[in-house]
């Protein structure tokens, strides 16, 4: 079985602060990667509209919409992913994504390459927003 984002049903736990909120640019589902880029709104790593995760939506919200998120490092589960390989590296996804998680690293030139977590199991993601620097495929 290979790695699959629902983006749905997410169980978000997050681990220490890094508690706060943002008001929303575009729409999110709880546990959705999301950046800033002219507002806080779902993030991509597709070449030519990245949007570099910089925390996790804690709850569902739409534009305008004050929601609580996680900059810090959390726990992602419940039945959001599926086929995940322990150990294995997270990464925001690309092309139309908005907001999911991927194993494979995205490999474009210039799409967004940032490590975003790790899985656990199958199901359960260690995220860690800021897990490393920017980066992109040159």
């Amino acid at each position: 079985m290979s790695f699959s984002d629902s983006q749905a049903n997410a169980v978000v736990v997050p681990i220490g602060d890094g508690i706060s909120s943002v008001t929303l640019a575009g729409t999110v589902v709880k546990g959705d990667a999301v950046g800033f880029s002219g507002g806080w709104q779902r993030a991509l790593a597709t070449a030519g509209g990245v949007i570099q995760m910089r925390c996790v939506a804690l709850e569902d919200g739409v534009s305008g919409q004050r929601v609580a998120v996680c900059f810090g490092e959390c726990y992602i589960e419940g039945a959001r992913f599926s086929g995940g390989t322990a150990n294995g590296a997270l990464y925001v996804a690309e092309g139309t994504s908005v907001g999911m998680y991927t194993q494979t690293i995205p490999s474009t030139a210039t799409d967004a390459t940032t490590r975003v977590g790790t899985m656990l199991t199958a199901t359960k993601a260690l995220v860690t927003p800021n897990y490393n620097v920017d980066s992109v495929v040159a």
